[in-house]
């Protein structure tokens, strides 16, 4: 029988002995056994520890477009996964949630990337003086923990589950040891697959022990991070585990938790509020058959409206197909196996020894497409407590299933008490187009829930739902939902970092934390900081600018052209009883001001103003006084190239406006600013194709020559590039571009990037691997012909420098994309044949 393979120690391996059945949960087909037997756990988790060095090494931005490019990688093979999550009674809907959900986190993780620094570790806040004279100062950082992430998983989201951990520890820096449940680790398994032959992440990054292995905290560290997801029960055994307590290992529980949704008493039958709850409650009870730790456990509605929301619920549940989750007309698949079934079954007999079952039955289900007594069929289960402060049960007993408990309130102030009788959950909803009801459930009953929506008719369309967490959105709860926080945008990435606070000079900080400090020693820049290329800005780097005396006119002026006519800018007479004494400078003349002392007008590397981070007028400043500007760099922000620009950065530049003369009781710094530019990387991919160059690298070029890849022959080469002429100078334009509409501008946005053509692209109008016939006797004619028609082309962009041309694979080009184009295609085929 096929076993459920572990990826350990930088190999697949089986465990030893037969291990565990696993049955299909639609057929009951035995298919797979799962078995941690044999396995060295320290030897992992040391394994890990050793290897997640490559991880830590990487910067934020590097480790986010890893995770992009995972994401992307394992988007292109979803299909495989649908197919293998099916076993696992999920609907294609639910297999959606867990699938590509998952992949949503590595997208949304990836993004966070943007707002750490351009380093492998993270300066957090802002820096703290702790000296009057400015020379002694404190900051914090976070670093990438030196352990492994250790998470035991739930078998209900077997790859959501393993994603929305790993998304986060990857980011953060550090190397993750996974341990899926039994029940579904075959999917977990086959995802795991995929990430390691795409090669993507270091090796280590990603260790998947499939199952349950009992001994995985008898030897987890300090530096360690552990997290678990599934019973409360099972999670309070974990957290208290004598290693942890030992090691006071960081330990996150997200646990099985009574969940509620509240229908205000606005929402009435008739209302879109009553039909929006109506549906979210059924949605919740069926999506994964009820299987999630966030659905609806509890049903709290006005007493005056149980009877109505029981008959609806019903009706809406009426609807609810159950069988194969293959087939369209399928709503909701099976439970997870017959010992989950079971479970719910027992649970349901616990809850109705109070409350009454409203809806369903234990009966086998009739289902689409499936033998009901193969797989784990139930029919979803409505039951109704009508005395829910004196019966706990529904509070406190979880049928982890389609199941949910319908009971009443008096007022609102019943609801917020019923729903914190759940001890803590991981998401509450309130549904009411009400906000003063809305404000004072979700105020009141924030202490007791991990996360609050309040759903009406205005985000109904744009909504997630009430079961759905979000990776820019804590998951967790407090109490029975565990008291852990997971995901959360940059808080859960924080989780997994070591924060330390540093002391020391702003100088000695700037070194150490690679962002510039205020009042540490200035690097004085050998010319203008706007000249230099983004990978030569360094922080600290700095400029003093000449200097500006500030004119009656220029605030006058100022203010007829901005509008602005703040009476101390504009009328003297007003200005007893303020803290201004005389005609005052706009702030915002004094940074536009600054602007133009600090500004590098030659064209450069410099592409674009990208916004200001900051600003503070720290005093007034008046007509002639006279400024001078300090511009330093703060810190550097890499990013991607997007659409027709070149590869780029931000650089943050600290400015600081100083008055040359202040009075003695005063401070010369009136003004302090952070402004974004865009900078662009330097080429140092492709030469530059001059006529001198292309001379020298043509008279290298001999017949016989071989090329490095592909079949062309010399004077294949040439006369492929003098077609190509033809069509940039406008000889040959009678064709359709061949790249399809869909990908065409991001086809042609790549003239813009400083990536080589790959070596075997096929031109779109050669036959692949055949040679077409020449049209020249020698070489030495094919070369001549080549110039030629270079020559046509540059005379044709001197002649009409706004044209634009076809070209068969980037579309319309003006001159410059024209230019970047011939720039690639040159180095391209000259490297083929060694001549550059």
């Amino acid at each position: 029988m096929n076993k459920t393979q572990h990826y350990i120690q930088g190999q697949w391996i089986d465990g030893k002995g037969e291990g565990t059945p696993i049955l299909d949960s639609v057929t009951g087909e035995h298919f797979t056994n799962v078995t941690t037997e044999g396995l060295d756990i320290p030897e992992i988790l040391q394994y890990g520890r050793v290897k997640g060095d490559a991880l830590r090494k990487m910067t934020f931005q590097e480790r986010g477009l890893m995770l992009k490019k995972l994401a992307f990688y394992l988007q292109k093979k979803k299909r495989d996964f649908y197919e293998v999550s099916y076993r696992t009674g999920a609907t294609k809907i639910d297999s959606w949630i867990d699938i590509e959900g998952g992949f949503g986190n590595l997208f949304s993780n990836a993004s966070l990337r943007k707002l750490f620094p351009n380093q492998p570790f993270h300066v957090e806040g802002e820096p703290i003086d702790l000296s009057r004279g400015g020379r002694f100062m404190a900051h914090h950082i976070m670093v990438p923990r030196e352990g492994v992430a250790v998470h035991i998983n739930a078998f209900n989201f077997p790859v959501w589950g393993m994603l929305e951990k790993c998304a986060v520890n990857w980011m953060a820096g550090m190397p993750a040891v996974v341990l899926p449940a039994p029940q579904t680790a075959y999917l977990t398994e086959a995802v795991v697959k995929e990430i390691i032959a795409s090669g993507i992440l270091p090796e280590g990054a990603l260790q998947l022990i499939s199952g349950t292995a009992k001994t995985i905290l008898d030897t987890v560290q300090s530096q360690d991070v552990v997290t678990f997801t599934g019973s409360a029960s099972t999670g309070k055994l974990l957290k208290n585990h004598p290693q942890i307590l030992a090691e006071s290992v960081p330990f996150t529980m997200e646990a099985d938790s009574l969940n509620a949704s509240i229908l205000g008493e606005d929402a009435i039958p008739g209302t879109p509020e009553f039909d929006l709850f109506i549906k979210e409650v059924r949605n919740e009870m069926t999506v994964k058959c009820g299987q999630k730790c966030t659905a609806i456990r509890r049903i709290i509605v006005p007493e005056n409206l149980i009877e109505d929301v029981q008959i609806a619920l019903g009706k809406q549940l009426d609807k609810v197909t159950i069988g194969d989750p293959r087939l369209k007309e399928v709503r909701m698949g099976a439970l997870v196996n017959d010992a989950q079934r079971n479970s719910v079954k027992e649970q349901i007999e616990k809850i109705a020894k109070t409350a009454d079952i409203v809806y369903g039955d234990f009966d086998a289900a009739k289902t689409i497409g499936a033998d009901a007594k193969k797989g784990a069929f139930i029919k979803p289960i409505l039951l109704r407590e009508d005395d829910p402060f004196k019966n706990e049960a529904a509070h406190i007993t979880e049928a982890f299933g389609p199941v949910s408990t319908l009971m009443p309130y008096k007022t609102l102030d019943d609801a917020i008490k019923l729903s914190k009788m759940g001890k803590g959950s991981l998401v509450s909803s309130i549904v009411t187009n009400d906000d003063t009801i809305a404000r004072d459930y979700t105020i009141s009953a924030a202490t007791h829930h991990g996360r609050i929506l309040v759903l009406n008719r205005e985000n109904a369309k744009e909504s997630t739902g009430h079961g759905s967490p979000l990776p820019n959105l804590i998951h967790g709860g407090p109490g029975r939902a565990g008291g852990g926080e997971e995901m959360g945008g940059v808080r859960g990435i924080k989780h997994y970092l070591q924060r330390c606070a540093i002391q020391g000079s702003p100088t000695t900080l700037t070194e150490i934390t690679g962002i510039y400090q205020p009042k540490s020693a200035y690097k004085e820049s050998p010319k203008h900081p706007f000249a230099y290329h983004w990978e030569d800005i360094q922080p600290g780097m700095s400029l003093e600018t000449h200097k500006r005396t500030l004119t009656d006119t220029d605030v006058i002026n100022f203010a007829n052209l901005t509008w602005d006519h703040f009476y101390a800018h504009t009328d003297i007479t007003s200005l007893d009883g303020s803290i201004f004494e005389k005609r005052t400078a706009h702030g915002y003349f004094i940074i536009s001001a600054a602007a133009g002392l600090f500004v590098y007008p030659n064209k450069g590397p410099v592409a674009a103003n990208y916004g200001l981070d900051s600003i503070r007028f720290l005093r007034p400043l008046y007509h002639n006084d006279t400024i001078y500007v300090r511009l330093t760099c703060k810190e550097k922000v890499d990013r991607e190239q997007k659409g027709t620009e070149h590869p780029s950065g931000i650089v943050k530049w600290y400015v600081e406006v100083f008055d040359t003369d202040p009075d003695e009781d005063q401070e010369a710094l009136v003004a302090i600013a952070t402004i974004l530019t865009m900078v662009q990387k330097k080429q140092e991919t492709f030469v530059e194709m001059t006529d001198k160059k292309i001379d020298e690298c043509l008279s290298k070029l001999t017949a016989d020559a071989k090329p490095k890849w592909g079949i062309m022959t010399p004077q294949h080469m040439i006369e492929h590039l003098e077609y190509t002429y033809k069509i940039a100078s406008g000889e040959i334009q009678d064709f359709e571009i061949a790249t399809p509409e869909k990908i065409l501008d991001k086809v042609h946005a790549s003239l813009y990037d400083y990536k080589k053509f790959p070596q075997n692209a096929q031109f779109p109008n050669l036959e692949k691997d055949k040679l077409e016939d020449l049209k020249y006797p020698d070489l030495e004619t094919a070369i001549e012909k080549f110039k030629v028609q270079r020559e046509k082309y540059i005379t044709f962009f001197k002649e009409n420098p706004e044209a634009k041309l076809k070209n068969l694979v980037f579309g319309e080009l003006n001159r410059y994309e024209s230019y970047l184009l011939e720039r690639k295609h040159l180095n391209h085929h000259f490297e083929q044949f060694g001549l550059i």
